[in-house]
């Protein structure tokens, strides 16, 4: 009976550890907090990371690249200024910016997220209206 538990614990053990080599950066995701803005100066964009297995939110990231443009209006030279702020909730991250023009604004993000050799990365649309 002894071998047959440990026999168990040793495959449990051998599954989790695969799982764990085949987790990578495609199990976290940037979700919009708000993806409907007002367009106008210092313009708040908030975005959450998470895990998306657990569906809990990621603190602690370093957001080493941060733009945004309106690509999806087929401008990707528009873009603008975009600045981290601090605060919010765990796992949430912000940044200033300013959206001179209603329409369909691109945000791209990459991020590094402690445990996970691979990079993050995210893109998400925000609509910004009159």
């Amino acid at each position: 009976m002894a071998e047959k538990t440990t026999l168990g614990t040793a495959i449990a053990a051998t599954v989790m550890l695969t799982c764990a080599a085949f987790a990578g950066a495609n199990d976290y995701a940037f979700e919009p907090v708000a993806a409907d803005i007002k367009k106008g100066e210092e313009v708040t964009v908030a975005v959450r990371l998470v895990h998306k297995p657990t569906g809990k939110a990621v603190p602690d990231a370093v957001i080493f690249a941060s733009r945004i443009d309106m690509s999806p209006e087929s401008m990707p030279t528009m873009a603008a200024p975009l600045r981290p702020i601090p605060g919010g909730e765990a796992g949430t991250y912000g940044f200033k910016t300013s959206l001179a023009m209603a329409g369909q604004w691109l945000l791209s993000l990459s991020a590094k997220v402690q445990g996970e050799a691979e990079t993050v990365i995210g893109k998400i649309t925000i609509k910004a209206a009159e």
